[in-house]
């Protein structure tokens, strides 16, 4: 049986509806405004002024991280070099393939609660890189009900031969697959030419010019740029996610537009490690899209949209540097780039694409219509977003702000426990 929600604004950065209703099983069958619905012995969900949008998508994530909060180290960076070897590397050089699943539980369901339902993840996991993405899928994908797009980050602080067969086994086998690398400066040239012999035309997932210390490593030991580095070995497919592009080049954005890759820019991350604000007004304005991720750091995509706006105007001193159509086009971006990866329609409420959807309570105090919607949606909602009801592919997996699955709910326990162990392995 389909199920109608009625009463409703409808908006997903096309098209706008004051009042209106929406018909979905697995897909988007109908929208449109109250006064053309007709119940045809449908379930009828009454939406009460609710605001029905896409729901979102991440493009660069961590799944792994979830784990890292309350974690105490020893931590007294002095450079971006000093938080991987003092946190990050500390963490992923211990993880195994049940660890990565509770991860994926536990980052996954925070996610749904957040109404965001598809991840580009770069995973890292040191004490089982074979298998750990196939424990990714099992957990966001399988368990959760979720969308992804999933790779290992290749490096060789890592059996290389075990990073480039576990991103070229998973690959082979899923739709949309990418071929992931952690950086330039944990990557040399063999294990550049060794990928290169793999990769065939999946497309790269990898950190570039995220701090400055990826530019000088790789001008000081390859006497030229990250991305002309990578550019050298014909490793920047189509589709490639270009992750941070915090200090590069005007050439290098050139040569990412030539070859058809993208730039995902993760503001709050940049900030938590004072590595600089990428200036994605150039990068636009050179015709690469830009998307948006979260790099490990939250759950919330909003927050990263609303740091995306105010970095922009503060990186040009300009409080027009950065538009609210800047926003939207990198969130419409991100559908448009899983869509094509994924062999689905995400991201509009229209007829024939996928039931990747939320709601969420809205009352505006001044009135709300096309050509301000979205205007609403983000000083309005994005500051403290949280979704009443969630559904991917037309199931309801977030209803009244909790999680619809008891399975699930009880994993979430269990990773609890994964998490300790994950915590005395990496203090001990």
């Amino acid at each position: 049986m389909f199920k109608a929600i009625i009463n409703v604004k409808i908006f997903d950065y096309d098209n706008f509806i004051e009042d209106g209703y929406i018909v979905f099983d697995d897909i988007v069958r109908e929208v449109g405004p109250m006064s053309q619905f007709k119940n045809n012995f449908y379930h009828v969900i009454h939406g009460h002024g609710q605001i029905v949008m896409p729901s979102f998508v991440c493009a660069h994530s961590h799944i792994y991280s979830i784990f890292a909060r309350g974690l105490s180290l020893p931590f007294n960076p002095k450079n971006f070099q000093d938080i991987l070897d003092q946190m990050w590397w500390k963490l992923d050089d211990k993880i195994d393939n049940d660890i990565t699943y509770y991860s994926g539980i536990a980052a996954g369901s925070e996610f749904l609660l957040n109404g965001v339902t598809t991840i580009i993840d770069h995973h890292a996991s040191g004490e089982e890189i074979v298998g750990s993405l196939s424990s990714l899928q099992k957990a966001l994908v399988n368990k959760l009900h979720m969308r992804g797009l999933f790779c290992f980050e290749s490096s060789d602080r890592y059996n290389i031969k075990d990073c480039i067969k576990e991103n070229s086994s998973f690959a082979s086998k899923h739709v949309g697959g990418l071929f992931g690398m952690h950086a330039s400066m944990s990557l040399s040239d063999n294990s550049l030419k060794e990928i290169a012999k793999k990769q065939g035309d999946t497309p790269i997932h990898i950190h570039v010019a995220e701090s400055k210390m990826d530019v000088d490593d790789c001008l000081m030991n390859y006497q030229t740029t990250i991305v002309e580095r990578l550019d050298k070995y014909h490793l920047i497919k189509p589709d490639s996610l270009l992750v941070h592009c915090t200090f590069t080049t005007a050439k290098e954005i050139e040569i990412i537009k030539e070859r058809k890759a993208y730039v995902v820019i993760n503001p709050s991350s940049n900030l938590n490690n004072a590595v600089g604000i990428t200036d994605i007004r150039s990068i636009i304005d050179s015709g690469v899209k830009v998307m948006i991720g979260n790099d490990g750091l939250s759950s919330s995509m909003t927050t990263e949209y609303l740091n995306t706006y105010y970095l922009g105007h503060l990186k040009n001193s300009s409080p027009l540097g950065v538009s609210l159509d800047d926003i939207k086009n990198c969130i419409v971006n991100a559908y448009e780039y899983v869509s094509r990866r994924l062999g689905v329609k995400i991201g509009k409420l229209q007829n024939g694409y996928v039931a990747d959807f939320l709601t969420v309570d809205y009352v505006p105090f001044t009135e709300m219509n096309y050509k301000n919607a979205f205007g609403h949606i983000f000083f309005g909602l994005f500051p403290n977003f949280k979704p009443r009801n969630v559904y991917v592919n037309g199931k309801q997996l977030v209803k009244n702000y909790e999680l619809t699955s008891n399975s699930v709910k009880k994993e979430l326990e269990k990773s609890k426990e994964y998490s300790k162990e994950l915590w005395k392995r990496v203090t001990d």
